[in-house]
């Protein structure tokens, strides 16, 4: 008899976006899947078992762009008028506290793991450090930023200049690149809000760390037009003549680009990503075309003051928005099928998390991030198409298990990691105490 750490059997399976197995047994041994395939499972004596039947198992989901900081801010966002960014998410973040940050942790943990979001990017905010013990805490799998810029009118709470911005970013990857499932990334929060002195010693220090830098792109018009304004040229065309457009780096949101733009996000090989509740309001991205060049381009919640950390929530709206602005004037009502909203999701989202070929698919070798949904519900039985129906039904509140690294996380939606009641007793108290 083979042993292994973790046993699932007879289950049904994504393998990947376009591929659904039944009666399927994973084995999974130092964190990474062992084995897939069917009948493998009577080999193996296992430390742990997962029950398989009625449930299908499959990559967790990676959200690409989200914000710790901002959980405090439920419900203050919506129908607020562009910029948002200076009128209510400076001033807040602006106020932030340590004990604020690790409460904000606790909850955006919380949240992932019942919606089944295994692994995540962090835009940066303030007192980071509170935030990484916590997902350190929770087993999810992350990278994290400080929120770093140097332009001037700042609150002095977090005012800084170009060489205390990248310092705080060095203390948090020293304390917690490597520690848990966490990377630390070097970001730029956006354009305008960074000299070009702040750019470059941020590619830099990434670079010389081997990790990623992230920054906010082309969401807003005025944010374009700014940039033209200041330096000549759009966004993308800046940093390509800095020389810090490349393979690492991750573009949140990209929405209004240039041809010329595209062109050289196609040529340097960065990722994108989009956040479709959050950029409702902002633009649509040409995403359509993006995926035609063969640009990687992940999904993202934009934090939970935007519509909440679900991305299941996010892929229903993805497909609504692109039906009906580019699926309609084209005629072709399957514009953004099923399977190519879950690879940007799975595989997208493995690219953005610097784990491309290491995590979005159940195959040997691979990281072993996994979920499952509970298929015995009124909701989601009987289906034609299992696929079309994650894409079209499934809910966060169907995600049963949550596996991390081989570590379960969350067993019939008991989240084993985290104190659930307690955190929510915190929130409930923060709240109050808020009004």
């Amino acid at each position: 008899m083979k042993s292994c750490d973790l046993l699932i059997k007879d289950t049904t399976a994504l393998i990947k976006s376009v591929c659904l197995m039944e009666h399927v047994d994973l084995a999974i041994q130092d964190g990474k899947i062992l084995e897939v395939g069917e009948g493998i499972g009577d080999s193996y004596e296992a430390d742990e078992q997962l029950e398989g039947r009625s449930k299908l198992f499959m990559p967790g989901l990676i959200d690409s762009h989200m914000h710790t900081g901002q959980q405090l801010l439920k419900g203050l966002v919506l129908d607020a008028k562009p910029i948002i960014w200076t009128r209510i998410m400076l001033p807040f973040e602006s106020t932030m506290t340590r004990k604020r940050m690790a409460l904000s942790a606790r909850l955006a943990a919380l949240e992932m793991i019942k919606s089944g979001t295994t692994g995540f990017v962090d835009a940066g905010s303030y007192f980071m450090e509170e935030a990484a013990e916590v997902f350190v805490e929770s087993g999810l799998r992350g990278a994290l930023s400080c929120s770093t810029m140097d332009e001037e009118g700042l609150p002095q709470s977090i005012a800084m200049n170009a060489d205390e911005a990248v310092a705080q970013t060095d203390r948090l990857y020293e304390a917690f690149h490597g520690k848990g499932n966490l990377k630390v990334y070097y970001a730029l929060r956006a354009l305008n809000s960074c000299s070009t002195s702040l750019a470059l010693k941020a590619a830099e220090h990434a670079g010389e760390r081997n990790t990623m830098l992230q920054a906010h792109m082309n969401e807003y018009q005025g944010e374009v037009d700014g940039m033209i304004a200041r330096e000549g040229m759009r966004p993308y065309e800046y940093l390509e003549k800095l020389g810090i457009l490349n393979e690492h780096f991750l573009g949140a949101h990209s929405l209004l680009l240039s041809e010329r733009e595209k062109e050289l996000i196609q040529e340097s090989g960065a990722i994108l990503c989009h956040c479709p509740f959050s950029n409702c309001g902002k633009a649509v991205p040409d995403t359509p075309d993006l995926l035609r060049r063969g640009i990687l381009v992940g999904m993202g919640t934009d934090g939970a003051a935007h519509g909440g950390l679900s991305l299941w929530n996010e892929m229903k709206i993805f497909r609504s928005v692109m039906n009906i602005c580019k699926g309609v004037p084209q005629k072709n009502p399957s514009i953004m099928p099923a399977t190519t909203i879950l690879r940007m999701v799975l595989e997208g989202g493995a690219a953005a998390l610097g784990e491309k070929g290491s995590l979005g698919q159940l195959k040997e070798g691979f990281k072993a991030d996994l979920i499952s949904i509970n298929l015995r519900q009124a909701n989601l039985m009987p289906t034609g198409n299992l696929i079309n129906t994650l894409l079209e039904i499934v809910t966060a509140g169907d995600v049963a298990d949550m596996i991390v690294g081989g570590r379960v996380v969350m067993k019939d939606r008991e989240v084993k990691t985290l104190d659930e009641e307690r955190i929510l007793w915190e929130a409930e108290k923060c709240g109050n105490e808020g009004r």
